[in-house]
């Protein structure tokens, strides 16, 4: 054996306790330390001939890497609804590595698989989905979307007549796909599954909403020869908004669609009896995308593809290899992702959700809301700023009084450390969003935040009354 890779293996005890006692630090550290850094040159040797070990490598990360990195999983870290791994999750995960199964077949998974699918049945329960919904795990919401429109476009061959997964896309008719404030990552995987981008068909949304106008999409509907896919929101990424899900689903009653449902992070309105009447009739829909490195806080990368149609996800997914088992009755999840390994992403929230129950994540849910809904408040009542859109779930959208000084204010907001939004645009305005998803979020963080963005803001008008 290689005499570092020795060396190592006969140390790794001490190395795990080192890492361990540095992880604390860091995870200490997380409620104080700076959520931004200035983009910085980071001097990195290049690869030799022979390393060193890896306590040189681990010395190496603490002194060039470590000090550029920022405390994206801290309380005020207000970007891309991010959520911080929960403690449980981080042991999870920490084990997740310590045991590496590629839990893809029962050949030598059958243990990692159980936990997989028991861990799909806990999501279940905590969503309130009816055990209809097969759940496989998947890297984030732009795969659980793909996986859904994937699905989705299967569907609409069979309506043609045709299996898109065997012929091809150009085998079938044009497949319209109609939505109202579709994220990105949905159009990606538009463009991923050959339908393209501009198979998407803007429906108007209602007056001063993201969320779609069902009667329109009635309109626009009727004007289809040919199967349709919807794309729904529970959860616009600027403003949280949701579609009427309940509406959609008493639609397609009438008319006959692929309803497909993001719900990256809206899924987890579900958890709160105040919340949940947000998604009434989500359970119509065929597919539903949930990422758990949002709102479930667990590490990155992992989220769920939900579907009812299993059969259409196996003809699409199939990998078929004479060495791998087929079973279209109990599918491995081989046959239903992309990959064809996949880390094993469902102990994390295993661990999570055993350690948290559902009344654990009501409360993480119920706060961030809480916290969204009072800077909102503080929001409305400044001269400072102007509250974009109601706080419906737990993004705040506003503006400045110079939206034009949108970017400008953002950067005064990162540059002092304590807060971390991002820019966005609403309606042409120039706008700024925070998202609060981060269980070590709590209630004097609003306090910090709201200093933070007065003092950003009187920097800007500072500087703008001089230009």
């Amino acid at each position: 054996m290689f005499a570092p890779l020795r060396h190592d293996h006969d140390r790794l005890p001490a190395l795990l306790r080192a890492v361990s006692d540095y992880a604390s630090e860091v995870l200490a550290r997380a409620d104080s330390a700076s959520v931004t850094a200035r983009p910085a040159a980071i001097d990195l040797p290049g690869l030799a001939a022979a390393g060193g070990g890896a306590a040189v490598a681990f010395a190496r990360f603490r002194e060039t890497v470590a000090p550029h990195l920022t405390a994206s999983a801290g309380p005020r870290y207000l970007g891309f609804v991010t959520g911080g791994a929960t403690p449980a999750a981080v042991v999870g995960d920490w084990l997740t590595t310590v045991f590496d199964q590629n839990p893809v077949s029962r050949l030598d998974g059958w243990a990692a698989l159980q936990l997989e699918a028991h861990t799909v049945a806990m999501l279940r329960d905590l969503f309130g989905l009816p055990d209809a919904y097969a759940g496989t795990f998947v890297t984030g919401a732009t795969m659980s979307n793909a996986v859904g429109l994937a699905v989705a476009r299967e569907w609409a061959g069979r309506q043609q007549g045709v299996h898109i997964s065997e012929d091809g896309v150009s085998a079938a008719s044009a497949i319209t796909v109609l939505a109202g404030t579709p994220h990105s990552t949905s159009l990606k995987a538009l463009s991923l599954l050959g339908l393209g981008r501009r198979a998407w068909r803007p429906v108007p949304c209602l007056a001063g909403r993201e969320a779609v106008d069902v009667e329109a999409l009635a309109r626009a509907l009727a004007t289809i020869d040919g199967p349709a896919i919807v794309i729904a929101s529970a959860g616009t990424v600027n403003t949280g908004d949701v579609d009427d899900l309940a509406a959609l689903a008493a639609l397609k009653q009438r008319v006959g669609f692929y309803l497909h449902v993001d719900a990256a992070f809206g899924a987890f309105a579900s958890v709160s009896p105040d919340l949940s009447s947000l998604l009434g009739g989500w359970t119509s829909a065929d597919s539903i995308c949930v990422d758990l490195h949002k709102w479930l806080n667990v590490p990155y990368d992992a989220a769920v593809a939900f579907t009812r149609h299993r059969d259409l996800q196996v003809d699409v997914f199939a990998n078929v290899a004479a060495y791998l088992p087929q079973n279209r009755d109990d599918p491995e999840p081989i046959h239903r992702a992309p990959e064809s390994s996949h880390r094993w992403r469902a102990l994390p929230a295993w661990f999570s959700l055993t350690a948290y129950g559902a009344d654990g994540y009501r409360e993480i849910v119920e706060r961030g809301c809480r916290l969204a809904r009072a800077l909102g408040d503080r929001l409305q009542r400044s001269d400072r700023f102007t509250l974009l859109a109601p706080v419906r779930l737990n993004i705040v959208c506003f503006a400045l009084r110079q939206p034009a000084a949108t970017a400008r204010f953002v950067e005064a907001v990162r540059d002092r450390g304590d807060v971390f939004v991002t820019a966005t645009s609403l309606w042409g305005t120039s706008a700024v969003r925070a998202a609060f998803s981060s269980w070590r979020t709590a209630d004097h963080d609003l306090d910090v935040v709201w200093q933070a963005l007065l003092a950003a803001a009187a920097e800007t008008d500072s500087v703008w009354s001089q230009l």
